[in-house]
């Protein structure tokens, strides 16, 4: 199936339906030549997108970080719905791309694309994935924190995990520190406790928002915290938490099994209602 598109016209234009088999970006777009944009990712599902709010929220702000000009919230949800009512009730993926335009113009370039969620996505929230840990170096100065397009090195990354035979990376920064996956923020569970990493330049999480939220009113304590990969281990169980992937459990670490709650079919209906919350 080919995405749903609608460009979104910066600084409060329209939104227009954009044929998928044609081109949409130029060459000398700064997003294709070096990386300057941002970009969010909703989950759909029966006729809705999800974290909405959350979503515009982080999106103002990645663009604040990068220096571009401030997303008009009400064209970009607009071109969502249009896309969202062409592909009706199936589970999907909305994903806005914000980039800071051609060289020639300065102009921005903005769209919504909608499909299908990916076959393996939807495979890991079953069985859950292997991970190993490496160093991040992701993040460059003056976009800390913001959701860019830049994710060749995380590419890279993913590349060399699949080559030892893991499915997915977390990341350390220079001191050890866990920082997050390469899509998603990791949670840990350990009793009545949830903690996400806590340390400088983490993408903030719109599904650990909305999970610990709720988990706060199931009776959990919920915070950030400090982590190394021996906390990690010495977890009750350790999962990846994202818009679109859902709940995934890490079922190995750098080649360790990692252990299986007794309580994970609660763990993962809990992190599965934060994920189609509608904050």
């Amino acid at each position: 199936m080919l995405p749903i598109i609608y460009v979104v016209e910066p600084f409060g234009g329209s939104i227009r339906r954009h044929n998928p088999a044609l081109p949409l970006v130029f060459p000398d777009d700064a997003g294709i030549t070096r990386g300057e944009g941002i970009f969010e990712t909703l989950v759909l599902n029966q006729g809705q997108a999800f974290n909405v709010n959350r979503h515009l929220e982080r999106f103002k702000a990645s663009a604040l970080a990068m220096d571009l000009p401030d997303p008009t919230e009400s064209k970009w949800v607009e071109a969502t719905l249009a896309a969202l009512e062409e592909f009706g009730l199936g589970e999907g993926k909305c994903t806005w791309i914000y980039t800071r335009g051609r060289a020639s113009t300065g102009i921005p370039t903005g769209w919504v694309s909608v499909e299908p969620l990916d076959a393996e996505l939807l495979a890991q929230r079953e069985k859950g994935v292997k991970a190993v840990s490496l160093e991040n170096v992701r993040q460059f100065p003056g976009a800390v924190g913001a959701k860019t397009l830049n994710y060749a090195s995380t590419m890279a990354a993913l590349r060399q995990a699949k080559q030892s035979g893991a499915d997915e990376v977390i990341f350390l920064d220079s001191d050890g520190h866990v920082l997050e996956g390469s899509r998603s923020s990791v949670i840990t569970v350990k009793g009545k406790k949830l903690r996400t990493p806590d340390a400088p330049g983490i993408i903030s999480g719109t599904t650990q928002a909305a999970l610990f939220e709720l988990a706060q009113k199931d009776g959990y304590r919920c915070k950030a915290k400090v982590m190394d990969t021996e906390y990690l281990r010495g977890a009750d169980s350790v999962w990846l938490v994202s818009s679109t992937r859902g709940p995934v459990r890490v079922t190995h670490l750098d080649g360790e099994k990692l252990a299986k709650p007794a309580d994970e079919a609660e763990l993962k209906k809990l992190m599965t209602k934060a994920m189609y919350a509608e904050g």
